[in-house]
């Protein structure tokens, strides 16, 4: 201990981090019972900590997350279920201690091989990121969260399959009618899945041919203007409303559809329509990429599908500028017309006369 500014200070290293502060007393025996009681407490701690941490496996980790935090989610809990089935196969042994940085990326290099998308295993590692936060604030389980340390997948959000009008009249044909006009509400809304099945009565308003969109990911709002076909989906369900559901596309028994459901019979129609490579978010694309296709610009894409900055509707760029291209096109026939009439002779006032 050193002797600084007339009291005494502390100095000691546990499990290579070093302890530096005063005792705020000037006398030494005072000063060394204090070192050493301060000393023994966080040295407990730490070790109690490890104990704690070693006694503890990742499967352990996992089930009371999952039975505590996750199958309250109303919309993911299903989600985490499928992500847990690849992360239990190659940590389920491991101690909470023995899940390192390392380990992680071996996880991530060997779901690449097996072909997952890099947005399948960022939602993995999402998980399990989150599961440790849980067991190091709220538990103690763990000191630090590994998961923390390992960088995410680059995802490639740009995709944007456009279904050809030919395909969506095919499609739409072998639905059944409630999946029909879940399909023709997007594609004449850009309206997200979870967007449709949670729509209530209250944020439509017929009159004014207007839906009220509550956005899941941002929490914001958005108001969007019917067109003929979603009105005409709307009034034909407003007279035969559920008694007991507020909500516009409920299930059979008045209930929030479930996504898994929906997801299910949307894919059953596509293989049935052989109609190929296409999600229901494509719906949201579709909608917007024939909305620049007809020349509209990019900021009212924009405020229809709710973005907040410009650059997530720039995907769309190329179908608008090739939908000006027959506006460019008239710059050639003002020149002939020009042309033409530089070669009619305007008769002079001579000649009238």
């Amino acid at each position: 201990m050193d002797e600084l500014c007339y009291y005494w200070w502390m100095s000691f290293v546990i499990k290579g981090k070093r302890y530096r502060r005063s005792t705020e007393v000037k006398d030494r025996k005072t000063a060394q019972k204090i070192h050493d009681a301060v000393r023994g407490r966080i040295a407990e701690e730490k070790w109690i900590g490890i104990q704690e941490e070693s006694g503890r496996t990742f499967k352990e980790l996992m089930d009371r997350y999952m039975s505590e935090h996750s199958k309250l989610k109303k919309k993911s809990w299903l989600r985490d279920e499928v992500s847990l089935k690849h992360l239990l196969p190659f940590f389920e042994d491991s101690m909470v201690s023995e899940v390192t940085p390392e380990l992680i990326s071996g996880y991530k290099t060997g779901r690449l091989k097996e072909g997952a998308m890099p947005a399948t295993l960022n939602r993995e590692l999402a998980l399990a990121k989150h599961a440790f936060n849980i067991g190091s604030k709220e538990w103690g389980w763990c000191r630090e969260n590994p998961f923390c340390k390992v960088k995410m997948e680059r995802e490639n959000n740009a995709r944007s399959r456009v279904l050809a009008y030919d395909e969506e009249e095919g499609l739409l044909n072998i639905c059944p009618k409630w999946l029909k006009d879940i399909m023709t509400f997007a594609l004449h809304t850009g309206a997200r899945m979870g967007e449709i099945l949670e729509l209530s009565w209250k944020d439509v308003d017929l009159f004014r041919r207007v839906v009220v969109i509550h956005q899941g990911k941002t929490g914001r709002t958005k108001t969007i203007p019917l067109t003929p076909s979603a009105m005409e989906i709307l009034k034909g369900k407003s007279k035969v409303r559920h008694l007991h559901a507020s909500l516009v596309f409920p299930s059979a028994n008045g209930t929030r559809m479930s996504d898994t459901n929906l997801g299910r019979a949307f894919r059953y129609a596509l293989r049935k329509a052989k109609t190929e490579n296409f999600r229901f978010h494509d719906l949201r694309h579709t909608f917007a990429s024939r909305l620049a296709m007809a020349g509209k610009d990019l900021y009212l894409i924009q405020r229809l599908l709710g973005h907040t900055e410009p650059r997530m509707v720039q995907r769309y760029a190329h179908h608008s500028v090739e939908s000006l291209r027959d506006g460019i096109d008239v710059l050639e026939t003002l020149k002939k017309e020009a042309h033409e009439r530089s070669r009619v002779t305007i008769p002079s006032q001579s000649q009238h006369d």
